[in-house]
């Protein structure tokens, strides 16, 4: 079985933590998935860098920008990860815009992702339709799960076709903005949580934007399986490097 399916099935509440690849460092990133692993983090969003992250605030931007110049590619990064499955278990998808994973080749990318053992892709910028008709079949013969995103603004209608295309989880963003940290989520957000939690979806949701710390991640939880912590994380890699993990994710877990 997928590992993120056996992950969706453990009976607890599941934190994943984005960060970008080749960042802070270029070489940063396999002790980065290491750490984060050790210290309780059910899932991993590895990013891969890009020129143009339309969908990124300016902490991912900042990020991205920084990885490229540091020489992270997609070939890089396959590179890095070559060895993962030796050292770490829990499931890990890459996150990024299908620009280069077009350039890379969808099939020749989906069969490396197998290789090494990348559980699911996010592409924010792919449409489920063009998925759906033309990707599909390549992503389920190397047992990717491709993970859509939906937000506020989704219809139901939409909601129900993304869920019934679906075989790992939906990416529920808390907001229409870019990604980013905030102090809490007002009625709206918890509206929303609401409406999606009563549409019994057969995919569990898991909530990304907006989740900063331990508060936020209690919030997201009340209504979804898990929830994504991406812009903080960065910052605290960018503030206090590679060293300080730990504290950053007792900190989100504390009881």
């Amino acid at each position: 079985m997928n590992r993120i399916k056996q992950k969706l099935n453990e009976d607890k509440k599941l934190l994943s933590i984005y960060f970008t690849a080749g960042y802070p460092k270029i070489n940063d990133t396999v002790s980065i998935i290491q750490d984060l692993e050790k210290n309780g983090v059910d899932m991993i969003e590895i990013g891969l860098p890009f020129s143009d992250p339309l969908a990124d605030g300016p902490t991912i931007q900042d990020s991205s920008t920084k990885a490229l110049k540091n020489g992270m590619t997609t070939e890089v990064l396959f590179n890095q990860l070559k060895d993962i499955r030796k050292t770490v278990e829990i499931p890990l998808i890459i996150m990024g815009y299908f620009n280069p994973m077009f350039q890379y080749g969808v099939e020749a990318f989906c069969k490396k992702c197998k290789e090494i053992g990348i559980d699911g892709l996010i592409i924010p910028d792919l449409p489920v339709d063009v998925y759906h008709e033309e990707y599909q079949t390549i992503f389920e013969k190397y047992g990717l799960i491709n993970v859509f995103l939906i937000t506020p603004q989704t219809s139901d209608e939409r909601i129900r076709y993304i869920d019934s295309i679906s075989t790992g989880f939906i990416y529920m963003v808390s907001s229409a903005s870019t990604t980013g940290a905030q102090s809490g989520f007002g009625n709206e957000q918890t509206a929303y949580f609401e409406r999606i939690a009563k549409m019994n979806l057969k995919n569990p949701q898991i909530i990304g934007f907006g989740i900063s710390n331990n508060e936020t991640f209690t919030q997201a939880t009340q209504y979804a399986k898990g929830a994504i912590i991406g812009s903080a994380f960065v910052k605290h890699l960018t503030k206090s490097g590679v060293n300080t993990i730990e504290k950053f994710i007792h900190a989100i877990l504390k009881n």
